[in-house]
């Protein structure tokens, strides 16, 4: 039962309030001998009778709550802690004291933060509104967000700004200098004393409360005088159920409406619990059964308690009692340094005893309101003190992994969380290293992330299914890592020996993570057999990008000091040691020899082998490495390097591996492994990974080149790529056939490998390998992103890599290489790049993908063309090279470069043989230009060092200067030859006189110049001949055509004579047209004879589409439907007996086919499916969440674009093109028919017994009989039963209704009937109705010939057939369909060869539609007909009267009489309109024929005459 409220009433306090004086209370307890005994007494009191209130909480009694608060409680406290009335004592207070220079302003959810991008320390320095507005830094560039609330304002900490710490209201005055002074000093003494008492009763009352976890007892000294049985059913909020789920579940657990339901819920959402039920115990136990059992079904319950009611009033109180402290504090810094001496003073139990220890250790523990009213009391107090914020500071970082802990448990985000204030301790510089020094906290958070991770493989490696990287990588789970980049985010400039000893320490944990991270998720290539279930990639990618920043920051830390780099150096080069040493063994010893030179390595190949993406340690190696170059450690200190201990075969292999085996995916030798490999390749490209991913591969080559040998370094490069016999084979005719790949995917390993080589050799904008600056690394991304097309701020912004630790200068960058075009019609203003910048370009940029490369190419070649430049597009000038990477310039001058280059031009020399491409003679001209550049600059440096060019490459390229199927890349040879001929006078001019030399170089220039213009002159000469012999030609391939077939053109010719005699007033261009286009009859035009290769999505294998191949299949959705109806709710027969070979003109209900237009083999389909299948049935019961897709009822989401599917269409090919030789006999028979009257006359070879063949594979006839039975059980709502025999029938249906569905859909949307629809849904169509005309193979035939007897008895009555309906009781587009797609059951018993098919479709066509003309005819309302117009009609008017007077003689009186025919010859347009339109789409399909170009052809490509005659 409910508790009485006779006890609560308010008035019982109203007396008490009169009576009541707060100083007196005040004084009384003062003079106590034990005033905490004696104030837990008056609470135990008063608080119960004050906060109990039930569930009724209007204002009016939250105001008398808060009043009764306020007078009986907080007043007295007031009075005892100021010694004074409470409001002159605290404006004395505020007076008297001296703020702090810190703002700590805490933000709400949403209130507006900024940052000033010039001055801020790292970007987790903020400042208010009010603080910013008052700074120097709004006038400077600043970046302005939304609190997610929690932190508060930076203003006044010098740490957090390099200059303008401080805005005008917080700038400290010339009496606020001495900070070392103790503010409690400037409060009485007696205050002081009066102010640690009651401060530690509060606090410690508060804590007790909020940490109790009884239910229906009070800690000592609280319980009231009275207790009653009166209970809470307390509801807390929990970040697993949703609102839907409890209001539901509270209005039947609490008897509510669903506004006080809503109202409940978002109570729990917002201050984390509620209570839902007030009475005796019982009752609340009662509802908190019903809760717990409603909520437990498919996860953990929802959490209740059964709370006294005493229990919850003293924990409301305790919530103010903290809120009055934070207000209280506000008023002198003195009160909050004691507030903060109280908070942490340690108690007798030792550690983590003190009230702060207690609250944040049990903070996982609480509801979301008091977390956030203690959080806001820690930030009000004991973060705004600096000496109490270095003492919290130590005391968090210690329980750190047991907060972090807690955190991972909890379900409640990190806004809400005590973890979340690592953010206002951590990113301090001071305090940050002094708690790495103290308490080792850097390693302390890495091994707690570590320990998380538990997941491991038997060599330690992660390792992560679906589920566990669900629960490893949820939010709470990857703060480790945001933590530890809070400790990083500012590097020292001075260190100490301790700090370097911790740092280091740390970064060994951190080593040992990346170490766990090393060769994770490896993949082997599949071979034969498609890979059945996509592994799990997305653990390692989002571990990847979430240590990206760390590992960043670490390598600033290690650059600010040469110890700390030579020891972290030392230690990664042993851990790498380490992973090449649990490699498995095995690998077999192999020499190779090319070009005069060898070298040993080992048998290794991407495509049979494991490979890895993941090198994290390999990757850390290649920043330190940049990192000894750019500090000149190296040079420096040598001795102390293990340079000497280095493997550069072992540096290259393990980034080198991961390189070949981007190129073989980009060959497609990976397609079997499916979408998760693809998706790997493309994030380690991409700009969220690539910096510590794909770039730092690059540098490891690139380091690794410049410590061996050239050769020997090419030579491993060619065996991994698995082409080192292509250039080993003597014999290049014989290469490929020693390989085990096709031609392409030959080629494709060449042209990457070449690419790679242009990499190792170019990439030099990074400081440490060249010799350049982060700036010019930021303008060189800028250049190549504005060459493929001009760009917004925002595009370039996203296109470079996130650097939030500092600023890049990017608008720096962006002014000095662009120029900003303002906003058009488009509004948003984009950059161009400014045209003296366009020599920097470079076409094998790195960072660019494939479809980026294509586009910048024909933007700089358009560019190079409108300025009447050649279109060569040369490789850039480089940057010198830093000395640790100086010798990579000898790959460019090395025997088996040369003969590499030398192997390709050969080939090029001769191009019938078909071993190369264009674009890999494009990569070895680039790497001979990057060569000359070279050269160039070492002469201009160090005149007669360079070397000389290659004479075999220099006569390779003159003789492919003036090749005739080499005119794309004329221009760039002839810059090359060129380049030789200026390095040539380069090298004469160092040993002749300076005078001479300008004179010669002039007129060298005019000879250079004259030579340009006769040979730009020659090659439009060549262009125009070669032009006037292509069109020569085809002019003779279209006369050898026409002689070969004389008798089908002669043909032709008298159709079309025929045919224009007949209808002279049609214009004889559209007539021709019309012809043309004509879709069903014996004058067809067959569609093209085109193969159509598909692409299976899953295998990736392209095959064509054939009757007797595998069968291929699209993906579909098939259900009912009843949009085309206008009476959707009329109730339909029994499944059972219901007879769909009718359908009604209502089409009350339809079978709708829809398809995304993804492609699969039937067995890929088959093998995916079963796959779902068996995933499905292993997940338990209790586990299974809710899916858009049932997979008992065969659905199942589209694997390419998870588009709903519950079944397959087959494909099947194109119909055939008619046969015209029995064209004349049909035009014969139909004179004679028309003549005489006479019995049809059956051909001899007619045989109703005759079997024909099936025309299909035994797979196609399979996939067949299972979209016939998907539209059987979808369309009556039955088992599937193949010996039902209206399966045809439904199939039909589906092909019938899903085409006036999408007839109607373009009407409505006054789209063209042809030409406007999407891919997937013209494939959709195409493919079902070359179905439907196929599926009566699979049915039996008498079953199919009965179908056909009927629909025809329809048209022509038959007294042998019975239960025919009325002609106005049939949809006559069903109908047709129907009968054309019955008919060829019929048509295939006829093996006279004298029967034309389409003769038969055309019948039809005709019979149905003069039966729907009678239809409207019959159905056309009285005030339509009756209307009369004055004018005379016309002959289509005057023969729709005959017509319809003729149905007049035979109905009687029905039909009233018309005297004019316009309205009639309207209504009767209109009516056959859209079953015109529908019989064009379903003919168009049929018969695969060319659309036709306008509307006016409708009815000839349907070979029916406009008039009706």
């Amino acid at each position: 039962m409910a508790a009485t409220e006779a006890d609560r009433d308010p008035s019982a306090l109203c007396s008490e309030f009169l009576d009541f004086s707060a100083k007196d209370t005040a004084s009384r307890w003062l003079a106590a001998a034990d005033l905490q005994q004696e104030v837990c007494r008056h609470l135990a009191i008063y608080v119960p009778r004050i906060f109990c209130l039930g569930l009724s909480g209007s204002d009016r009694e939250e105001q008398r709550e808060e009043l009764a608060c306020q007078l009986l409680l907080l007043a007295p406290l007031e009075w005892l802690l100021l010694g004074e009335e409470p409001a002159a004592g605290l404006a004395l207070l505020q007076e008297n004291n001296q703020p702090s220079a810190l703002c700590g302003h805490v933000f709400k959810v949403g209130e507006p933060t900024y940052s000033c991008r010039e001055c801020a320390a790292d970007p987790t320095c903020v400042l208010c509104m009010k603080c910013f507005l008052g700074s120097v830094h709004k006038e400077h560039r600043y970046r302005m967000t939304t609190s997610g609330g929690g932190g508060f304002c930076d203003c006044g900490d010098s740490e957090a700004w390099k200059t303008g710490p401080y805005c005008q209201k917080h700038t400290p005055g010339d009496g606020n200098q001495d900070t070392e002074e103790d503010p409690v000093a400037q409060l009485p003494t007696d205050m002081v004393g009066r102010a640690f008492s009651v401060f530690f009763i509060i606090l410690k009352y508060a804590v007790d409360l909020l940490t109790w976890e009884h239910e229906d007892l009070l800690p000592a000294g609280l319980q009231p005088p009275e207790r009653e049985d009166t209970y809470y059913c307390m509801l807390f909020n929990d970040e697993v159920h949703t609102y839907e789920q409890v209001i539901y579940t509270l209005q039947k657990a609490v008897s509510c409406s669903q506004k006080e339901a809503v109202s409940f819920a978002t109570t729990v959402d917002r201050d984390g619990r509620k209570s839902v039920r007030y009475g005796d115990f019982q009752f609340c136990e009662q509802a908190k059964s019903v809760i717990v059992r409603n909520t437990s079904r498919q996860s953990k319950p929802l959490r209740v308690q059964v709370m006294h009611s005493s229990v919850v009033a003293h924990q409301c109180f305790a919530l103010k009692a903290l809120s009055w402290l934070g207000q209280i504090i506000q008023y002198s810094d003195g009160l909050r340094r004691i507030l903060c001496q109280v908070g942490l003073q340690k108690g007798p139990e030792g550690e983590n005893s003190s009230l702060v220890d207690r609250l944040m250790l049990n903070d996982s523990k609480m509801w979301k309101g008091a977390r956030n009213i203690y959080h806001q009391l820690l930030m009000n107090s004991l973060l705004m003190d600096l000496k109490y914020k270095k003492i919290f500071a130590i005391q968090f970082a210690k329980n750190y992994e047991r907060l972090q802990s807690d955190y991972v448990k909890d379900d409640h985000g990190r806004e809400f969380s005590i973890t979340d204030l690592s953010v206002q301790m951590f990113t301090v510089p001071s305090l940050a290293r002094m708690l790495m020094v103290e308490e080792n906290l850097m390693t302390t958070i890495i091994r707690t992330f570590v320990d998380h991770l538990r997941h491991r493989d038997p060599q330690g490696h992660f390792q992560f299914d679906r589920y566990t990287a669900q629960q490893a990588f949820k939010p709470p789970s990857v703060t480790s890592a945001s933590t530890c980049r809070y400790v990083l985010i500012s590097p020292p400039s001075k260190w100490c020996d301790q700090l370097r000893l911790k740092f280091l320490e740390g970064f060994y944990a951190f080593l040992e993570l990346l170490k766990c991270m090393q060769g994770m998720d490896p993949v082997v290539r599949q071979v034969g057999q498609h890979i059945e279930m996509e592994p799990e990639w997305e653990a390692a990618f989002t571990l990847q990008m979430k240590l990206t920043n760390i590992i960043t920051m670490i390598q600033e830390w290690c650059s600010t000091d040469e110890r700390v780099l030579i020891e972290a150096y030392k230690k990664c080069l042993s851990a790498l040691s380490h992973c090449h040493n649990s490699l498995p063994d095995g690998e077999q010893p192999i020499s190779l020899s090319l070009a005069g030179h060898s070298v040993e390595t080992f048998r290794y190949q991407v495509s049979q082998e494991k490979v890895s993406i993941h090198l994290p340690v390999c990757r850390l190696l290649a920043g330190l490495h940049i990192l000894l170059s750019r500090t000149e450690v190296a040079s420096h200190f040598p001795e102390q390097l293990p340079l000497g201990e280095l493997s550069p075969p072992l540096l290259i292999e393990l980034p080198l591996r991961c390189l070949v085996l981007c190129a073989q995916v980009h060959a497609g030798m990976w397609r079997r492994n499916g979408f998760s490999l693809i998706n790997q390749i493309y994030y380690y490209h991409n700009v969220k990974c690539r910096v510590e991913m794909f770039d730092k591969d690059i540098i490891m080559l690139q380091a690794g080149a410049s410590m061996m040998d050239p050769n020997h370094f090419l030579m491993i490069v060619l065996s991994r790529f698995e082409v080192f016999h292509v250039f080993s084979t003597a014999d290049i005719r014989k290469r490929y056939r020693e390989a085990n790949k096709d031609l392409v995917q030959q080629n494709t390993l060449i042209e990457e490998m070449l690419h790679l080589i242009i990499m190792v050799v170019g990439e030099r904008y990074v400081a440490g390998v060249g010799q350049v600056e982060p700036y010019d690394e930021v303008r060189r991304e800028i250049i190549h992103l504005l060459s493929i097309r001009p760009m917004a701020h925002s595009e370039l912004a996203k296109a470079l890599p996130e650097n939030g630790n500092k600023e890049t200068g990017l608008e720096r960058v962006i002014d000095s290489v662009a120029s900003f075009k303002k906003p058009g019609v488009t509004g948003r203003g984009l950059y161009e790049l400014r045209p003296e910048w366009n020599r920097y370009f470079n076409l094998y940029f790195h960072h660019y993908s494939r479809a980026d490369q294509s586009k910048a190419e024909e933007a700089q070649r358009k560019l190079r063309r409108q300025s009447g430049e050649d279109t060569a597009l040369p490789p850039p000038p480089p940057p010198p090279l830093c000395p640790l990477f100086g010798s990579l310039v000898n790959l460019l001058q090395c025997d088996v470069l040369l003969a590499i280059e030398g192997a390709v031009l050969q080939w090029a020399v001769e191009p019938s043989g078909g071993g190369w491409t264009e674009s890999m003679l494009q990569r070895v001209l680039h790497l001979v230009g990057m060569a000359l550049l070279e050269e160039q600059q070492q002469l201009e440096s160090s005149p007669g060092e360079a070397p000389s060019t290659s004479g075999s490459v220099l006569a390779l390229l003159e003789s492919l200067q003036n090749t005739p199927h080499l005119e794309v890349h004329k221009d760039m040879i002839t810059w090359i030859l060129k380049m030789v001929s200026n390095i040539k006078m380069m090298r004469e001019r160092t040993s002749s006189a300076s005078s001479f030399t300008v004179s010669l170089e002039r007129g060298s220039e005019e000879t250079m110049r004259d030579k340009d213009k006769a040979e730009r002159k020659r090659k439009a000469e060549m262009a125009r001949l070669r032009r006037e012999k292509i069109m020569a030609q085809m002019s003779e391939m279209q006369k050898h055509f026409i002689n070969e077939n004389k008798e089908l053109f002669q043909q032709s010719m008298e159709e079309l004579e025929a045919s224009t005699s007949a209808a002279d007033h049609s214009p004889p261009s559209a007539e021709l047209t019309c012809v043309a286009q004509v879709a069903v009859g014996p004058r067809r035009v067959g569609g093209t004879e085109r193969r159509q290769l598909v692409t299976c999505i899953l295998c990736q294998e392209e095959q064509e589409v054939r009757g007797h191949s595998r069968a291929m299949v699209l993906a579909a959705f098939v259900q009912r439907s009843t949009v085309l109806s206008k009476t959707r709710h009329c109730n339909l027969p029994n499944p059972e007996h219901r007879d769909p070979l009718f359908m009604h003109p209502d089409l009350c209900l339809g079978i709708h086919t829809a398809s995304c237009g993804h492609i699969m083999h039937a067995t890929c389909w088959q093998r995916y499916f079963e796959a779902v299948q068996l995933k499905e049935q292993r997940r338990q019961q209790r586990l299974r969440g809710h899916t858009s897709y049932d997979v008992e009822n065969g659905e199942f989401l589209c694997p390419l674009c998870e588009c709903l599917s519950n079944t397959v269409i087959p494909m099947l090919p194109h119909a055939a093109s008619p046969d015209h030789r029995y064209a004349h006999l049909t035009a014969v028979r139909h004179s004679h028919s028309a003549a005489e009257e006479a019995e049809p006359v059956v051909p001899q070879g007619f045989r109703v017994d005759f079997t024909p063949q099936n025309p299909f594979s035994s797979c196609i006839s399979e996939m067949i009989t299972t979209f016939s039975l998907s539209t059987y059980k979808v369309g009556l709502k039955v088992n599937p039963n193949e010996q039902d025999p209206r399966v045809p029938v439904l199939s039909w249906s589906s092909c019938a209704y899903t085409i006036q569905s999408i007839e109607r859909l373009l009407m409505d949307e006054e789209k063209p009937l042809f030409g406007s629809l999407p891919c997937r849904q013209d494939d959709c169509l195409s493919s079902l109705t070359r179905f439907s005309s196929a599926c009566w193979t699979a049915a039996p035939l008498k079953t199919v010939h009965t179908h056909f007897i009927r629909l025809l008895s329809a048209l022509v009555p038959d007294a042998q057939v019975e239960n025919t309906p009325s002609i106005l009781e049939i949809d006559m587009f069903h109908l047709l369909v129907y009968s054309v797609l019955a008919y060829s059951s019929v048509h295939c018993l006829d093996q006279s060869g004298c029967g034309v098919v389409d003769s038969g479709h055309l019948h039809l066509l005709h019979l149905v539609t003069v039966a729907h003309l009678v239809q409207i005819l019959l159905t056309s309302t009285t005030e339509e007909v009756c209307m009369d117009q004055d004018n005379s009609g016309s002959e289509e008017e005057e023969l729709t009267c005959q017509l319809y007077s003729t149905l007049r003689k035979h109905l009687g009186s029905v039909l009233p009489e018309v005297s004019s025919g316009w309205q009639l010859y309207r209504c009767l347009k209109a009516g056959v309109l859209p079953f015109l339109r529908a019989a064009a789409l379903f003919f168009h399909y049929l018969n695969s024929t060319a659309p036709p170009t306008a509307f006016f052809h409708l009815c000839n490509i349907l070979s029916i005459t406009l008039t009706l005659n």
